[in-house]
């Protein structure tokens, strides 16, 4: 069963740290193969300089890397994080930060993602990371 956006915003609410829902992520749309989130734009976010902070951008790759392994999934399932890698490519001021999450190989007990963070109206990547997870069920 297809995992919609309501759902995958259903699993942001149930499963995340109040800290990350901070972040204000939302779900733009998902399909068997990964997902998009949006990072609203906040100054609360911002790092001196005015650029969204590496820290945030960070959260928002591993968030989007767990809502594209559900929508594999058709649900959520416990995982978690074993490694995840980020390059910051320019910086991103004062925009929405588009998140595309997309599975490169979903097995039984890993799953591997490329994840491409681009300013919104933007068509250079602002980051790109990369991540692997453990399927614990």
């Amino acid at each position: 069963m297809a995992l919609t956006p309501a759902a995958a915003e259903k699993i942001l609410a149930d499963n995340f740290a109040p800290w990350v829902l901070d972040l204000g992520l939302t779900v733009d749309a998902v399909d068997d193969s990964g997902a998009v989130l949006r990072l609203p734009w906040s100054d609360r976010l911002a790092r001196e300089g005015g650029g969204l902070s590496g820290q945030a951008l960070m959260a928002a790759a591993d968030t989007a890397t767990v809502i594209a392994v559900a929508a594999a999934r058709g649900g959520f399932v416990p995982m978690t994080t074993v490694q995840q890698s980020i390059s910051f490519q320019r910086p991103v001021v004062g925009t929405d930060v588009l998140v595309r999450a997309r599975l490169t190989k979903a097995g039984k007990r890993m799953a591997f993602a490329d994840i491409t963070m681009t300013a919104e109206g933007g068509e250079e990547p602002a980051a790109h990371a990369t991540a692997v997870y453990a399927l614990l069920g």
